[in-house]
Order: C-alpha cells, then sequence, then structure tokens
C-alpha cells in the first residue's frame, strides 16, 4: 500500500511539475487581463508538496499507521483539485482532473469497501465542482468524474477476485498462495525493523483415518473448528493459513523461537486431536521459500518421532547447543549405570545396568537430561548422542562382564524415535556391537512408547530387524504414553518398564494401585517381563514381589554410577545380599543404597 500510494503521488507531482513548467498560458485570458488565468506558483508548489509526500511514503510508508493513510489519500485528492482549479491553462485544468483516477484505483485496491467508496464519492464530488467553477458547463464534470468511477469500481472488483484467489473457502483463512504473498513483506519488515519473525507449521495427526473413516464432511468440520479455534488465540498481526490439506501455517512477526514453541503447544493443547508442529525462524538474507522448508523438516521430525510433539528446526544454535556439540565431538560425555536387580529368591541380585547420560553444562548448569535430550533432537544432534552413550555403553559393559567373568548382565540403553526412523539405524547398532564385542542378547533397547507411532514402518522394521539378531526392546515409561493391548501386538517388545508414578502410587497408608496387578497379570499372560521402576522403600519393593514384580530398580537400591565405581566396589569385597563373602555375583547391596 505505502509503495503503490508513494508511487501515484511521486509521478503525480513529477507530471504536475513538468506540465507547469511547459505549458503555455490561456492567451484568452492574456488579451483580456493581460494576466494568466489562475496561479502557475500554487500548481507547481502542489506538485511539489505531492512529491515530496510520495517520497516519505517510499521511505517510511510501512512503519506508519494505517489509519494515516486514508489522510495522505484525502490530501492527495485536494491537491488534485487545487491544481485542476489554478492551472493556468484550461485545457491542462482539464488534463489534470485525469489524476482523480489515481485516487480511485489507490482506494479500491487497498482499503474495505466502505472507505474506498468514501474517498472515490469525494474525488467525483470534487471533480463535478472544480470544472464547473472554471466556467465550463455543470456537464463538464460528468466524463471525468463517471471514470473516475468506473476505474475505482473495476479495480476493486479485479482485486477483491484475486484477494478471494488467496483465501481458502473452507476455513476462510488465507490459502498456501496468499500466505506466501504475507511472508515477504514479513521479511522485508523484520529486516527493516531488526525484529524477529517466526514460522509454525502445524499437521493435524491422523486426519486422513477421519476422512477414511468419518467422511470428509466429518474432516472439513474439524479443519473447520480448528480454524476458528486457533483463530481465537491469536493476535491481530499474526497469520494463520490452511497450507494445504490439514498442514497450517502460522506466521509471527516479532515473536523469537523459543516464544514461538510456546504459542505453537498453547494451540495444541486447545484443540483435541493430536498435532505435530515444526517451528523455525528467520535470518537476515533468507528467501521466503528456505523459512518454510526448515519449518517442513522440523515438522517431518516431529512426526517421525511419535507425533503429537513440536520440534525446533533452528538456524542458529543455542548456546546450550554449541556447548552439547563440541562435548560430543570430545567425548566429553559421562555414562552413569543403575543396577536393575531381581525380585524373586535370589534376594535383590542385580541382573542388569541401565546406561544414563549424565553431563554437566555450563551454559545451563540447571538442565535436565530429558531437556538434553530434547535439544539434540531438536539441533539433529541426537544422532551423534545415541550412538556416543550406546557405544560407551557397550565398552563399558564388556570392561565389566571382563572383569568379572561370571556375571551375565544386560545392559539396558535408551534410544531416541527420531533415531528408530532412520533406515539405516539396525545396522548402526550391529557395527556398534561388532566393534566392542557386546553380545546382542545382552543388549536391551529401551524405547519410550510414546515416541512410537505404529504407522512408522520404519521404526518397526528396525525393531524387528533388531529383535531378529537377538537385542531385546523393552517399553519405557509404559502406561504413560497411548497404551493399548493393540499396540503391544504391534510393537515388536519382549519388556515393558512400569512408569515410576505408579510405583510412588504405593503407600502403607492406602493399598497398592489396582493397575499394577493388571500389568503383571497382563506381561505373564503376553509372556512379557516387567521391570518396576522408581522404587524408593522397603515397603514398595515387598509390594511389588507380592504382585508378582520379577525386576525393579531405582534408589531403594542404588544410585547411577560411573563402570569404574562399580568394578572398584566390588574389588573391595562388599558382599551382596544373600549371599556369602566369597561370591563374586553383582548384587544391589555392592552400591550405595539411597532408600
Amino acid at each position: 500500500m505505502a509503495r503503490t500510494t508513494g508511487a501515484f503521488y511521486v509521478l503525480g507531482g513529477v507530471l504536475g511539475l513538468t506540465i507547469t513548467a511547459i505549458a503555455p498560458a490561456d492567451t484568452r485570458a492574456l488579451d483580456v487581463t493581460g494576466v494568466e488565468d489562475g496561479s502557475r506558483l500554487l500548481v507547481g508548489i502542489a506538485a511539489a508538496v505531492a512529491l515530496v509526500l510520495g517520497l516519505t511514503l517510499l521511505a517510511w510508508g510501512p512503519r506508519m499507521p494505517h489509519a494515516l493513510h486514508h489522510a495522505y489519500l484525502a490530501t492527495a485528492t485536494v491537491l488534485v483539485t487545487i491544481a485542476v482549479h489554478d492551472f493556468p491553462n484550461l485545457v491542462g485544468g482539464i488534463t489534470l482532473a485525469s489524476f482523480y483516477v489515481f485516487v480511485a484505483c489507490d482506494a479500491a485496491l487497498f482499503f474495505a469497501w466502505p472507505f474506498a467508496a468514501a474517498h472515490i464519492g469525494f474525488a467525483m464530488a470534487l471533480c463535478l465542482w472544480v470544472l464547473p467553477d472554471r466556467g465550463l458547463p455543470w456537464w463538464s464534470g460528468l466524463i471525468p468524474a463517471g471514470v473516475t468511477f468506473g476505474a475505482g469500481v473495476v479495480v476493486g472488483i479485479l482485486t477483491r477476485m484475486a484477494s478471494d484467489a488467496d483465501i481458502d473457502v473452507l476455513t476462510g483463512l488465507l490459502n498456501r498462495r496468499g500466505f506466501e504473498k504475507q511472508l515477504n513483506p514479513a521479511i522485508d519488515a523484520a529486516g527493516r525493523g531488526g525484529h524477529g519473525l517466526s514460522l509454525v507449521l502445524v499437521d493435524l495427526d491422523r486426519f486422513q483415518k477421519i476422512n477414511d473413516h468419518l467422511g470428509h464432511r466429518a474432516g472439513d468440520a474439524v479443519l473447520q473448528r480448528v480454524a476458528d479455534t486457533w483463530l481465537d488465540l491469536l493476535a491481530p498481526d499474526q497469520v494463520l493459513a490452511r497450507f494445504g490439506g490439514d498442514v497450517f501455517a502460522l506466521l509471527l512477526p516479532g515473536t523469537t523461537e523459543q516464544a514461538a514453541i510456546l504459542l505453537t503447544e498453547q494451540l495444541r493443547a486447545a484443540v483435541t486431536m493430536g498435532c505435530s508442529a515444526g517451528v523455525t525462524s528467520w535470518q537476515p538474507g533468507e528467501s521466503g521459500s528456505l523459512l518454510i522448508s526448515r519449518a517442513d523438516v522440523g515438522l517431518y521430525r516431529a512426526k517421525q518421532a511419535g507425533r503429537n510433539r513440536t520440534v525446533l528446526e533452528s538456524s542458529r544454535q543455542l548456546p546450550l547447543a554449541v556447548e552439547l556439540r563440541e562435548a560430543i565431538d570430545r567425548g566429553a560425555l559421562d555414562v552413569h549405570y543403575q543396577p536393575i536387580v531381581s525380585l524373586t529368591e535370589d534376594g535383590g541380585q542385580a541382573v542388569g545396568v541401565e546406561a544414563l547420560l549424565r553431563w554437566s553444562s555450563n551454559a545451563q548448569p540447571e538442565v535436565t537430561t530429558e531437556g538434553l535430550i530434547r535439544v539434540a533432537e531438536e539441533y539433529d544432534l541426537i544422532s551423534d548422542l545415541d550412538e556416543l552413550v550406546l557405544r560407551r555403553a557397550c565398552a563399558d559393559a564388556a570392561r565389566l562382564q571382563e572383569s568379572f567373568a561370571s556375571l551375565d548382565l544386560t545392559l539396558n540403553v535408551n534410544v531416541s524415535g527420531l533415531e528408530l526412523a532412520e533406515t539405516d539405524y539396525a545396522e548402526r547398532v550391529a557395527t556398534i556391537l561388532s566393534d566392542t564385542g557386546w553380545p546382542a542378547d545382552q543388549l536391551v533397547l529401551e524405547v519410550t512408547e510414546s515416541e512410537l507411532a505404529a504407522e512408522s514402518q520404519t521404526a518397526i522394521a528396525n525393531l524387528h530387524t533388531l529383535r531378529d539378531r537377538g537385542v531385546r526392546i523393552a517399553i519405557d515409561d509404559f502406561g504413560t504414553g497411548y497404551s493399548s493391548l493393540s499396540r503391544l501386538a504391534t510393537i515388536p517388545s519382549d519388556i515393558l518398564k512400569v512408569d515410576q508414578s505408579f510405583v510412588a502410587a504405593i503407600r502403607s497408608d492406602s493399598p497398592a494401585p489396582p493397575l499394577l496387578g493388571v500389568i503383571a497379570a497382563l506381561s505373564k499372560s503376553l509372556d512379557l517381563q516387567v521391570i518396576a521402576e522408581g522404587v524408593e522403600t522397603e515397603y514398595q519393593a515387598a509390594v511389588l514381589t507380592e504382585l508378582g514384580f520379577a525386576l525393579a530398580q531405582g534408589y531403594h537400591y542404588s544410585d547411577s554410577h560411573p563402570v569404574s565405581e562399580l568394578i572398584n566396589d566390588l574389588n573391595e569385597g562388599n558382599p551382596p545380599v544373600g549371599s556369602s563373602d566369597d561370591d563374586d555375583s553383582l548384587s544391589a547391596s555392592g552400591w550405595i543404597p539411597l532408600g
């Protein structure tokens, strides 16, 4: 709007100055009075003012309030009227009346119909007044006024037809074409103002199933409801569009990546169905297509990681991500091990260890392991991090078993859902096992249930391949994701790890949660091992034993420790519970109990 209005002003000013300089005076007026009819100086001043106003619009127009453009357009109408009224040549004055068409076209292009009609009507009224006022017949203004009206109406209609082509008919939002038209001006504004600009792509998870099972009318109703819900949560300058199918795009001027993530989480929480989202931000020099492509990568990674989540695909790394990258390259990350103990007749003997990542960040000392994994996933570091932990854990477990030949421990290692979705993941695991010499049948890979989408055929295929090679699969945090019997049948698994929230509910003043007994019975029926996480008291251990749980881990038995401490403890002869002093089997009492 600013560029177009400014261009009209500049063109009108230049043409006005030119014709004022070259047009001859009206000879009839000179013959009668010896003085020019009108004021060449006043017309020149009006043209110069128009030129200056046009240049100010071109320079600062995008930063001006929208309402100020109404004042600019009304001023243009007055300046044209002054030029027509005071031009020293009657023919030239009639010619200058064609500038009213500029006013009509500008109003029709950029203002709503009521405002556009007001500006066009004002121009027509002045046109119908000023020409007869110069001594012409009353009907002399009909043609220029009519042309002004016609040009305004035609331009307005064509503009709105073009605008409708940018609107999604179903939701009333911008479509992809309309969104991309908004994107480049937003990038220009962000570049001039130096403020942030973020972009989000959101996909409705499993939307195709709604269309397949309930019909397209139900799917359309869902899209309309989602659009209406999200519009209510957005500020006026935030642009929401239906980017295509069940994908929505969100343009957030003046918004940082972290603020965009928080807003995206609010939008996802406001609708009942799951959504996957990719978030990114613009950096100086980047094109709109690059920005969209990066957000699309984030959306893809969110879906590959199990859906129903937001993934940041940033063009710049946080200090924490930079520090983590350097730590991975140097191998400056620690892996500690927490024992998994048997609750059966062997009296709490350790039968396995779980590898746990430990690292202290200088940039963000308070970051948790979960936060660290999230940063690794968001900044494309998870592959290297997963490989480092798995390789280190296998090598440490081999050392532990070599030091105590009678040990027959399992090694539990967590794996990211993003890694499972990589086609070569199973081969990478096989390479690490070969390099470290750790037996495949003593490795347990723990996958979080909510990170496994049944539709992710690559992840499921990797799990099948790993199991065929002897690796066992544990579903971590069981009971907190999308637990269902059908998922247990779909996901290849050998072990269930019951989330610690169920164990924490075991208190001496209340009966054990019924769901624990159900899980124990279910695991027996499906021939799955069950590990209870987060055991902190003797009472919890006794209840779990009574319910039939065979394995457990938690602070009641031991905290996590480096492998060197485990070896030293055993070398110092710490006797295991329920065994003789000369038994070198690895027992939970060999580590420091915290419960």
